[in-house]
């Protein structure tokens, strides 16, 4: 339970940013920013980025805030919202945008060594990042639970809170993400713990009936629900893509105690937040 409160505060925050962004008039909606960056003298972060000539992000492909694209074909070596972020930024400040290539293990410590500016590389916001650094969110991750269209046990289930029931059995990967959570979330329901089969979520357990429903991350969900046909899932609206289960806030981060330049950085992405949805979800659509 008290990880679950920690889930639900973490996408107050992030939903708090949402609800900012409507709140703004629509040439703030369209990308226009609010505010002007930091004066000189404000914010030396920024002094720093103007002098240099360049706003230095560090960049690891995380779909689909942020994609790579080797082939040369786009123009752009880099998109996603994440990407599309980092270059109002650039261009609000005047200066170019430098990705700087960072691994898992690097990404958050480049920024105290001052090797990049920002680290636009997908973070999820947890309780030890927030210790080093800060958060710009525009994002989120969570869980969707999806099963059979015609299992008459999902049919008369109509949210997810309706699967967490003794006849009901639960399918999930031994060791994945969402085993934790399962066990919390599901106390009542029967558990059927699988190995992972190298697939994004058990589907193989939902369609040979061995189980009733399973978790799957919301962003793979779209292109499953789009190869398999028959499938339901929890929650249905927006097809599961405002689902909270498991929610975890997902930004760009920056090194602590630059409250000028941190301030700067979370109104543009405020004001950009549509735009930032429209770039995800049009990403998300395209994956196969």
């Amino acid at each position: 339970m008290q990880q679950q409160n920690k889930a639900s505060r973490a996408w107050a925050r992030w939903m708090a940013a949402a609800m900012l962004a409507m709140s703004l008039p629509a040439a703030a909606q369209s990308g226009a920013a609010a505010a002007s960056p930091p004066a000189a003298g404000q914010s030396p972060r920024v002094d720093a980025i103007r002098k240099a000539g360049e706003l230095r992000v560090g960049v690891l492909q995380n779909a689909p805030w942020l994609i790579q694209d080797l082939s040369g074909k786009s123009g752009e070596a880099w998109s996603g919202p994440a990407w599309l972020l980092a270059k109002e930024y650039a261009h609000q400040l005047g200066v170019k945008l430098t990705a700087v290539p960072v691994s898992h293990e690097t990404k958050v410590p480049v920024l105290a060594a001052n090797q990049v500016d920002m680290t636009i590389s997908p973070l999820a916001e947890t309780t030890e990042r927030l210790k080093v650094v800060d958060f710009v969110l525009y994002s989120a991750t969570s869980v969707c639970m999806f099963g059979r269209a015609g299992n008459d046990k999902l049919t008369r289930a109509k949210t997810v809170e309706d699967l967490n029931q003794p006849d009901v059995t639960i399918a999930y990967f031994t060791g994945g993400a969402e085993e934790a959570w399962v066990k919390e979330r599901f106390p009542k329901a029967r558990l059927r713990a699988v190995a992972n089969s190298g697939a994004t979520a058990p589907i193989e357990e939902i369609m040979a009936k061995r189980a009733d429903a399973a978790p799957i991350n919301r962003v793979p969900w779209v292109g499953l629900n789009r190869k398999v046909r028959g499938l339901v899932v929890f929650p249905a609206e927006a097809n599961c893509q405002q689902s909270t289960e498991k929610a975890s806030p997902v930004g760009l981060a920056i090194d602590k105690n630059q409250p000028g330049y941190l301030a700067w950085l979370r109104q543009v992405a405020a004001t950009m937040k549509p735009a930032l949805d429209a770039d995800e979800m049009r990403i998300i659509e395209q994956t196969p």
